[in-house]
């Protein structure tokens, strides 16, 4: 699999544009002003989703070995998957925009409801793919479909693995 290209791709293109996400916890911000100081624009954000969906595509088309006529219903069934991903995952990338705006200020409260809504996302995603596995399943053999969800799986998570290694432990926040 082409992962370790994903993967250099994915770290170059989410390092460089995510600065406020690259503190490690010693030298994280500790204050709102300092957080906010960094924190991610919406331009930003939508500029590293795009690189990541036409990375995921391209790894996905170089991984998954379809025939032509495989290819001719996968795709679109495949964009319309991605379209359906990527409304969930705008609560995702909203969660990171205001992780990295509050970032030395959640109370506990904040920082329970934050968690909460995060695992809502975790549970649509894998809701999505458990939907998408017998429409894929009509076009594909069951071999090429398993094949698809885990590379699916694979990108989802080194997506989710490069954001959580720039993510600082919340706990690391002064009061």
């Amino acid at each position: 699999m082409k992962a370790r290209t994903f993967a250099a791709i994915f770290a170059a293109t989410f390092l460089a544009s995510a600065p406020v996400l690259a503190q490690g916890s010693a030298a994280t911000a500790t204050t709102p002003a300092a957080a906010n100081a960094n924190a991610l624009t919406d331009a930003e954000i939508e500029t590293i989703r795009q690189g990541l969906r036409a990375d995921k595509r391209q790894t996905t088309a170089e991984t998954l070995k379809l025939t032509d006529a495989e290819a001719a219903k996968f795709w679109p069934i495949y964009d319309k998957y991605i379209a359906n991903l990527t409304r969930i995952n705008n609560a995702k990338y909203g969660l990171i925009k205001e992780y990295s705006e509050k970032f030395g200020s959640y109370t506990d409260k904040q920082a329970s409801d934050f968690i909460r809504r995060w695992l809502e996302v975790d549970t649509k995603a894998s809701q999505l793919r458990s939907r998408y596995v017998p429409i894929i399943s009509q076009v594909l053999p069951g071999v090429k479909t398993a094949s698809f969800f885990q590379i699916d799986r694979r990108l989802a998570m080194l997506v989710n693995l490069g954001l959580a290694s720039q993510l600082p432990i919340l706990q690391t926040q002064t009061d």
